[in-house]
């Protein structure tokens, strides 16, 4: 039988059966509860509802296939989702559960995270890349990685990497996590995923690694400890504590400074290979407030290169406890040492610039094997140029 042949509706079983398929799938409207058959230009029936959805726009909705739905089941379930959507339920579709799935997907933290160490990748070498991603997957995905990252509170979070902390002792690794997962959070603010990111100052709060020889303050207190070092009765010794602050080199490379390492005028300390953790020369960019800290100590200038010769010699550095022994003085025994410094800057620093870990690591000269020269675009100096100064006035800021 032809569509065109149909002469009653709702149709019967034997006109059902009847209609021919034709050059291409048509629709034929059953009746005016929005019912249509489906015939298939290869032979296959089945009905459809054309109905409206709550945001007003028409849409088609499967009830089955033909025989298997009869004319009469058809019209019936027809009337029973209509009263469905009278009632203010919505249908659930083949589409909108898919739609839903890849929505639920789309949310899993993992993919927050891929998305973004995608736009990590050609900003990072490949060993700091790879790292991260063996890192974030070792620790990180097992435990939230097919969460919803907007369910998962600032507690589980703080819960977590204390638990790092405590039972694992990568204190220094979970810093570099939290920065991560921080980050990627901050992904998802921008692309308006989110308007709150749960990891905001966790890291306040999590447990200070004080171990071995890392005896340091915490940000709020470094003001009252600078305070104190400018009233140190000997001034050169107070410069040297400032510079500790400033520049954050390891104490032994500013016992054994020299006069010729520093260039004022290109505001540069260039320190030897030799006084070196990693046996590579190293340029360290001065700021504003560390050339004139220089040009201060330079009037205690003796007739030894060193900045900080010693009483008996003026070819040998003071020791290496004259600087903590001047912290003890000042009250902070036990609580700051010469060392601390950097990891007070090396906290700011991956606060301030998360996004820029290889930089902050080449200021703290943690190069990597194989950077040749002190101004070589792998120790990053043009850029550690703008970090320096930041610290030094992010330090007169809190200071007042």
């Amino acid at each position: 039988m032809k569509r065109t042949e149909i002469k009653k509706f709702p149709m019967s079983d034997t006109t059902l059966a009847n209609l021919e398929p034709e050059g291409r799938d048509y629709r034929v409207k059953d009746s005016d509860s929005g019912l249509y058959f489906v015939v298939k230009k290869s032979g296959t029936k089945s009905w459809q509802l054309r109905y409206k959805k709550a945001d007003g726009v028409w849409s088609w909705y499967g009830l089955g296939a033909y025989p298997s739905i009869s004319g009469h089941r058809a019209r019936k379930l027809v009337g029973d989702i209509k009263s469905k959507l009278e009632n203010g339920e919505e249908l659930v579709t083949k589409k909108s559960i898919k739609q839903k799935a890849e929505e639920a997907e789309n949310m899993k933290f993992k993919v927050l995270m891929s998305e973004w160490l995608d736009t990590k990748k050609f900003h990072w070498d490949d060993v700091t890349f790879d790292k991260a991603v063996k890192s974030i997957e070792r620790h990180i995905i097992p435990v939230f990685g097919q969460r919803n990252f907007t369910s998962i509170s600032p507690k589980e979070w703080f819960d977590f990497f204390q638990g790092l902390q405590r039972e694992l002792g990568i204190y220094k690794q979970v810093e570099k996590l939290t920065s991560y997962a921080r980050n990627a959070y901050d992904w998802a603010k921008f692309q308006e995923k989110i308007v709150f990111n749960p990891l905001e100052g966790i890291t306040k709060h999590l447990d200070k690694n004080n171990g071995g020889n890392m005896k340091f303050v915490e940000i709020n207190e470094l003001p009252a400890l600078i305070h104190a070092i400018r009233g140190y009765p000997k001034r050169d010794m107070a410069i040297g504590l400032e510079l500790l602050i400033r520049l954050f080199p390891r104490p032994v490379e500013l016992r054994f400074a020299t006069w010729d390492q520093f260039d004022l005028e290109k505001a540069v300390w260039i320190k030897p290979a030799e006084i070196m953790k990693k046996g590579i020369a190293h340029a360290v960019p001065l700021s504003k407030q560390a050339v004139q800290l220089i040009k201060e100590l330079e009037t205690y200038r003796t007739e030894s290169n060193l900045l900080f010769p010693s009483r008996e010699s003026l070819i040998k550095p003071i020791s290496d406890n004259t600087f903590n022994q001047a912290l003890n003085r000042l009250g902070y025994k036990g609580r700051q040492n010469p060392h601390g410094f950097r990891h007070i800057a090396s906290t700011e620093l991956n606060n301030k610039y998360s996004d820029k870990e290889q930089v902050v690591e080449a200021t703290l000269a943690h190069l990597k094997t194989g950077v040749k020269g002190v101004y070589d675009k792998g120790a990053h100096f043009e850029e550690r140029i703008g970090m320096m100064q930041w610290w030094s006035d992010y330090v007169d800021e809190i200071v007042g």
